[in-house]
């Protein structure tokens, strides 16, 4: 959360998601911590896997996954979508960060997920 806060201070809001991602990526690196970026999240259908299916922005020490943004509004679909992130993966907790935003704490949205089976296949 830091990390994205110094960065937006410093680049503010209307740049590309893209050049958030790798600077927040190099920062969080800088900070000795394992960022990883675009990683593959596989989905099963009627017994065909898809490995391809969706793309976390970011996946921070293998445990936290953050879905960045840059744009004006949030609509629910992202909430619902980093949501299905968190169960597809078994994660637990997620960062919906909209650096769109023009103080970045409104912006700022921390997901738990409430699914208490195994990870889907």
């Amino acid at each position: 959360i830091e990390e994205s806060i110094e960065s937006h201070k410093e680049l503010g809001p209307g740049l590309l998601e893209s050049v958030y991602e790798v600077i927040l990526t190099k920062r969080l690196r800088d900070r000795g911590l394992k960022a990883v970026r675009q990683v593959m999240v596989p989905i099963v259908y009627q017994g065909h896997r898809f490995e391809e299916a969706f793309r976390l922005d970011l996946l921070v020490e293998d445990s936290v996954v953050v879905e960045l943004k840059s744009i004006e509004l949030m609509p629910r679909v992202h909430f619902k979508k980093v949501t299905t992130y968190l169960r597809l993966t078994g994660h637990e907790v997620a960062l919906l960060i909209n650096f769109g935003e023009s103080r970045l704490m409104d912006g700022l949205h921390r997901i738990v997920n409430r699914y208490t089976g195994p990870p889907l296949p």
